[in-house]
């Protein structure tokens, strides 16, 4: 399998960590993209993934997969004697759907709006609202005080069992960074799971 990525982004990130967890690391071709320079709007690219968006996984038959936890989702089926990150009964699944479902849509992406419209970073394509922007910014904070108080009587978000709701909320917490979105001082509980999830090997990948 081949997996096109841009590293610094935090969706590749969530690729990488699972398949890290899931011992497959070695097992994968990494192809950086540079989407600064436009390298995700080029005809081969957009032949692969019509959203112009990364990661972008290339199976060994040419199929190609996009969307995170599409990918996540094809590495755990074809792969069920590793880890189960994706839940090994039907209540796990449902309730790490939920919590990817959640950090999605009240942490990543506000963050992600945060960040297109206020950082510039994209300001060649597409138009930038920086007061929308900073809205978001108020709604992420928000959800990191929830998580905070969700994790103060849990090793991990699920309890005892480390999953992918972790890992994506793991390392959007760590991407919140570019829009100046920290954990603050008083989020003691979400401050000792990031750092106990920082911990493991696949967090350095």
């Amino acid at each position: 399998m081949k997996i096109y990525e841009t590293a610094t982004a935090p969706n590749p990130r969530r690729v990488r960590m699972f398949l890290a967890e899931k011992g497959l690391l070695d097992q994968v071709e990494f192809i950086e993209v540079d989407i600064a320079k436009g390298e995700n709007l080029t005809p081969e690219f957009v032949a692969m993934n019509p959203m112009k968006k990364v990661p972008v996984a290339v199976l060994d038959d040419g199929t190609s997969l996009a969307e995170t936890m599409a990918i996540c989702r094809y590495v755990e089926e074809a792969h069920p004697d590793t880890p189960k990150l994706l839940g090994d009964s039907p209540k796990q699944k449902a309730l790490i759907e939920q919590w990817l479902r959640w950090v999605d849509f009240y942490l990543m992406a506000p963050v992600g709006m945060c960040f297109q419209h206020t950082s510039g970073y994209f300001k060649d394509r597409m138009n930038c609202f920086p007061d929308y922007g900073q809205d978001c910014f108020g709604a992420a904070e928000k959800f990191l005080a929830f998580l905070n108080d969700h994790l103060k009587d849990k090793t991990y978000i699920l309890g005892d069992n480390f999953s992918a709701a972790d890992i994506n909320a793991f390392a959007t917490v760590g991407f919140a960074r570019v829009v100046k979105l920290r954990i603050g001082a008083d989020q003691e509980h979400l401050q000792a799971w990031y750092d106990r999830i920082n911990q493991r090997a696949s967090a350095k990948v």
